[in-house]
């Protein structure tokens, strides 16, 4: 089964894990996820032939989206709630399961990641990366001309086979916490730097508000003096005062 996480087959179809937030109020956070995914489909559509672009959607925002507009393409699975509460390792394992069991079966013969990730508390940066095949992301350094490089040999216990059957299950599940950490504190970030700029706006509105009331108070008053004057003289000029 492992060689089957490494081994690169003829795409056919592709599965997008779009990871949105279950809440709004968080700025342009989920749009611009919503917005980068439906152009990846576009593009994806014109790399295969015939094939379909499925969607497994993390997060209640793109859940929603995707499924009032379906359109070419198909909502596969949906892990909804998960930043509600404190991020569990068991939402991963799912998440991990309904991944692995359709690149296994075929489903799909590759697998993308679409995220927010953090840099800053007023930016976050999107990223589309490869889950499945797994990709090395090592460099390979050759050696200079008339440099020697000693030969070493490394002995492996357990055998390499059964080191790779246990690591590469719990790099895949890491790779899939890492992804929901930095989407969640993403989110936290952009809500934050979104409710910001909305007290300075809603202060900046209070104080328009506030210029405009007194100006309306004064025209008021003014009006309602002119009025008394104009009733004092009139009364004056009768004879009755």
């Amino acid at each position: 089964m492992i060689i089957h996480f490494l081994k690169q087959r003829e795409v056919r179809n592709i599965a997008l894990v779009v990871v949105t937030a279950d809440r709004g109020l968080c700025g342009s956070f989920n749009t611009n996820i919503i917005r980068r995914t439906l152009a990846l489909i576009e593009e994806r559509k014109s790399e295969l032939q015939g094939g379909k672009v499925k969607l497994i959607c993390v997060g209640k925002k793109g859940f929603d989206y995707f499924s009032r507009h379906k359109k070419d393409f198909e909502i596969v699975g949906s892990f909804t709630g998960l930043f509600r509460k404190t991020i569990e390792y068991s939402w991963v394992q799912e998440i991990m399961k309904r991944i692995v069991d359709g690149f296994l079966m075929e489903e799909f013969d590759r697998v993308e990641i679409i995220y927010n990730e953090f840099k800053s508390i007023v930016q976050q940066r999107i990223v589309v990366e490869q889950f499945l095949p797994i990709v090395s992301k090592l460099e390979v350094v050759k050696p200079s001309k008339g440099v020697k490089v000693p030969i070493v040999e490394y002995i492996y216990e357990p055998d390499p086979k059964s080191i790779l059957k246990d690591l590469i299950p719990k790099y895949l599940e890491t790779h899939i916490l890492r992804v929901l950490l930095e989407s969640n504190a993403a989110e936290q970030a952009a809500r934050m730097t979104a409710m910001d700029n909305a007290t300075e706006n809603a202060n900046e509105l209070l104080k328009d508000l506030q210029l405009l009331f007194n100006k309306t108070r004064q025209a008021m008053i003014t009006k309602e003096m002119l009025e008394i004057a104009s009733g004092a003289e009139a009364l004056r000029k009768a004879g009755m005062m």
